[in-house]
Parts: structure tokens; sequence; C-alpha cells
């Protein structure tokens, strides 16, 4: 995207780059910073505005901590150990299985970046009201503005920490006392109550087709609340379908702003998606300036990936996450109600191709899978590093030590297939935010936006309230709206108010959502979480693992918090 006077603030928050101009770099010293001594101009001021949101951007977009903790653990994605690579004190195989401990990096992460970014929400609001807008070029509707996006920022982070912690210490001020935790119910009436301010105050998307510059605009706190309202069953055991299914028909409607679904997949995450009519609310990105990948790229590729691309400079990956598998190491399609993320896409979808940048800003397909020769460019070439060293890697979707047949072991019927059992191939990989580029259009690599909330996921979550209140055929009339646009001709497979049930709504939230950091909380929703089967995971059937536990540092650092209950 280009990227645009506000988000500069939040990339680089300099003035210089803001206007384009140039600027005396020589420093002006203070004996005290207050905002009558700094916020002396409108850069300054929009300067401090977008700090909180630089912090969004690495909780949302660069750190992959918030994926991990919503796809790891999941029938969805798995890092398992390849060889020497990824054990990592078996935190991605206790998270596999459901074993949660209180000295998880993953968890202390998350409980961290949600409460800092709740603070410096809440700290940048003080700054603000201070300032007097008309005197540095603003206005009072700036002020307005700026003051209800922080609120809403504020409620996002919030959001997030009771999805994955339940009940959080509920603050309004950087000023106030250390708190311990409000409950689960406290906890979501205060994020609604943010929202519910909030929203006649923000600025409304008229134009369709905008570009979407990193702004909170009203309809992205109606789609907060959807969030809320949709999962409030197991964030505070009371159903709240009906009240979101009216905030969502609203948003489709357009009394929140214009907006409209994307007639293809490439249009949402490829280049140019700035101005994609789906995007609600997205986190800007550009080659060089303010870049961010969603925080997975390097955590996905094999370790050769690059040269897949021609040889894409600071492209290398660590071979990390994965799909979890759908076939059995004799290739056999795993049963369970659950899971086979890549065999839930049927073979006709555009979107299960293999991943091939064509060039011009244009790409096919969102998956690294098959053998990694490009069929384009048949000089790219992605060869393997450990077992499969000087070939060319064949991913597949499946783990375990295929190279060890007529080795170590016989046949494939004597592997075994665990989440310790990989190698440099296993595991479908996902490219699907921020695509990339080949080597000879470098500078277009980082272009993409990375969009956090769109319009499909309204639709998606009116399709569910409609079913869970009785109306399946309108459910499956929403669904199939969207999934026209990943066939080239017919739907082999639409949704029908025969075939809708929970399984098939799993399976439809999994093929749209892939790896955009919700598979958890969908799975929470339907009390399938602690309750199902997948590849190498037993269910524990023990809802108190629907929460995680707070980390022992968490702990520590305030005396006032509670751990969650079963740790």
């Amino acid at each position: 995207m280009k990227i645009s006077k506000i988000t500069n603030w939040l990339v680089a928050g300099a003035a210089c780059l803001l206007l384009g101009t140039s600027c005396d770099v020589d420093p002006t010293f203070y004996s005290q910073v207050v905002p009558d001594t700094y916020y002396t101009n409108a850069d300054a001021v929009w300067s401090r505005f977008n700090r909180p949101f630089t912090h969004w951007r690495w909780w949302v977009a660069q750190n992959d901590a918030r994926v991990r903790l919503m796809e790891v653990g999941t029938d969805a994605m798995c890092v398992p150990t390849r060889g020497n690579d990824w054990f990592d004190g078996a935190v991605y195989q206790n998270m596999h299985h459901h074993h949660f401990m209180d000295d998880m990096g993953p968890m202390k992460d998350g409980w961290d970046l949600t409460t800092m970014g709740v603070a410096q929400s809440w700290n940048a609001i003080e700054n603000l009201e201070e300032i007097d807008f008309v005197s540095v070029g603003l206005t009072e509707d700036d002020r307005t503005s700026m003051l209800n996006q922080l609120n809403v920022l504020a409620a996002s982070f919030y959001l997030d920490g009771l999805d994955l912690f339940g009940g959080m210490p509920l603050y309004t001020s950087t000023r106030e006392d250390v708190k311990g935790r409000s409950t689960d119910v406290e906890t979501f009436h205060f994020i609604d109550s943010l929202l519910d301010a909030a929203i006649p105050n923000l600025p409304l998307k008229t134009e369709l087709g905008a570009p979407e510059t990193n702004t909170i605009h009203r309809a992205v706190a109606a789609a907060l609340k959807a969030r809320l309202y949709f999962n409030a069953e197991s964030y505070i055991k009371q159903p709240m379908y009906e009240e979101a299914a009216q905030v969502c028909q609203d948003i489709i409607d357009g009394k929140y702003g214009q907006y409209k679904l994307a007639g293809h997949f490439t249009e949402i995450f490829g280049w140019g998606n700035e101005t994609c009519p789906e995007i609600i609310w997205t986190v800007p990105s550009e080659n060089a300036k303010g870049e961010t990948d969603g925080g997975l790229t390097a955590f996905t590729l094999p370790y050769n990936f690059k040269d897949f691309l021609g040889g894409l400079q600071d492209a290398g990956g660590n071979n990390g996450l994965c799909l979890c598998p759908s076939r059995d190491p004799e290739g056999n399609v795993y049963k369970f109600n659950v899971g086979n993320p890549y065999e839930t896409f049927n073979d006709k979808d555009i979107r299960k191709q293999q991943y091939v940048y064509e060039g011009g800003r244009k790409y096919r397909g969102m998956f690294i899978v098959g053998e990694l020769q490009n069929p384009d460019f048949p000089d790219f070439k992605c060869l393997g590093a450990r077992e499969y060293a000087g070939k060319v890697l064949n991913v597949v979707d499946q783990i375990a030590h295929l190279s060890q047949v007529g080795n170590t072991v016989a046949s494939v019927k004597d592997l075994t297939s665990t989440i310790g059992d990989a190698e440099e191939n296993s595991g479908v990989r996902v490219i699907k935010v921020s695509p990339l580029p080949n080597q000879d259009e470098f500078k277009e690599r980082f272009n993409p936006d990375c969009p956090f909330i769109r319009l499909t996921e309204i639709y998606y979550i009116l399709a569910e309230c409609k079913m869970r209140l009785g109306d399946k055929p309108g459910a499956a009339e929403l669904i199939n709206m969207v999934r026209k646009r990943n066939f080239e001709g017919n739907d082999p497979d639409p949704v029908t108010a025969t075939n809708l049930d929970k399984y098939r709504m799993l399976k439809e939230w999994m093929q749209e959502f892939l790896r955009e950091a919700r598979r958890r909380t969908d799975l929470i929703r339907w009390n399938a979480y602690v309750t199902e089967d997948w590849w190498d995971h037993k269910a524990t059937n023990n809802a108190n693992y629907n929460r995680f536990p707070l980390h022992q540092l968490s702990l520590g650092a305030n005396p006032l918090l509670e751990q969650n209950p079963g740790y």
C-alpha cells in the first residue's frame, strides 16, 4: 500500500516523513516534557495518537504470539519437532496436547502484550485530553475521533485478553492503583460499554473501496461488538446470537459504512488490497517503510524456499509452523470430526493450488505443497537442507520420518506419526497474509497490507447465528455467497440446509479463515476445543483448558492476580 500520513507516524513517528519535507534534526531540550511543551504542532499530536497502534501492529501482525496462541494447539496448525529443530523445551508439543503450564512463553506474551496495549491506549488518551487541538491546527472533531478510536483500540486488546484468559484487570487510566482481575462478566460488559460509547463518535467510511489506512471506522467497533456477542456463550455462559446477528445485518446493510465482499481471495490478501472493499480493519505495510508480514513468513517457510522465488532476498525460512496433517504415513485420510485442514478444501477450490508468484503483482494458490520446482520458472527450485539435502523438496500432507523407509524401518506401515516425528518436508504450509514476489520484483515484498477484520467474517457470524436460531437455509445462502468466488465453475459442494451441522460450520470457518488467528475461538464456541480428537491429539474433556493459565512471572509481578481454575 501507499503509506499515509497517519501510517507514517504509526511506523516511524517522524514529521519529516509525514510531510515529505526537510526538517531540522538538531534536538530541542526540555526541562520537563508535558503537553504544553511538546505537543505544540499537529505532527506531534498525530505521533502521540498513533503510538499505541504501533504496539497493536506488533501484537496482531508482527510478532507471532497471537497466532501461536490462537492456532497452535488446534486441529488446524502445529509446530512439529523436525529432528533437532523446533523442540524448544517441548512447548509446542505440550500446546498440541493441551498440556498447558504456567511457565510457557506464549502465555506470558499473550498477557503482557494485551495488558500493555490497554495501558498504552489509556496513556495516549490522558495526554491527548490535555492538548488544545485548535491551537495546533486540529479540530475538535479530530480530538473526538482520536479519543474514541483509542477507546476501541483498548476494547480490542481487552477482547483478546478475555478470549485467551477470561476476566482481566479493568482500568480506565494509567494513574489508578494496581488491580486484580475482574470477572468474565464484568470484563465482557466493560468491553461492550467502550464500544457503545465510541461507535457514534467514530469516522464513517462512506466511499466503497476507499483506501484503508488503519483508521478505526464505525464498522471496526461494530465488528468487535459482533465478535463479543457471537462468543458470549463461551465467555459468560449467556448466548447472544440474536444480538450478534442484528449487528452483523446492520454492517452488511451499510449502517456502519460502505463495504462489500471481494470477488477473489487475492483481492483480499494480495497487492493493492488497501482498496479491497471487503477489508474493515487492516495493518498497513509498505516495502522499505513500514514492513510487516503478519509475523509468520519465516516461521512457516521451508529453509530454502527463497530459491523457489528466484532467490528472493531475506526470505529464508525457519521451517516451523505447518498445517496438521490430513493423511497418515500410508497416505490415508484421517477420519476425525474436525481437522484435516488441507483435505477439507475441494480439489477444484482455486485456493488449494500450489503458491506461485506469476509476476506483475499476480499470484495463484495459497499453499506450499508438492514438489517445489516452480512450474512457471523451472530454474527456481527449493532444495532440501536436512533429510532431503540436494534434492528438490517435496512438501507432503503427512508428518512422519518417510526418508527412513528402507533404512531404519522396513515400510511406511512401521512409521509413527506424532508431533515429534517430522522431517523438513512434513506438513503443508500456508502463504496467505503478505504473499511473496519473485526476486526480480523484490521491491514488491511487504506491499500487501495485513487484513485484521474483513466483511466475510460478518457474513459467517450471521450465517452461524441463523443456523443456531433455526434458519439453516438462510445460513447456507450466506456461506455460499462467499464460497462461490473460490470456484471457476459451479461450487461442487455447496452448503445446504441438509448438510449444515456443527462440523460443516467448523469446516467452513477453517477453510475461509485458515491461519487468521481465530481457530481456537471457533472450536471453543462449539465446545470442540477440549472434547474432540484430531491428529495426535486426544480430547482432555477438561473445560478449564478453554482458558490459558497466567504465566508465573505475570502472577509474581502483580500479587493481586489470581490463577485460572485448573492450573
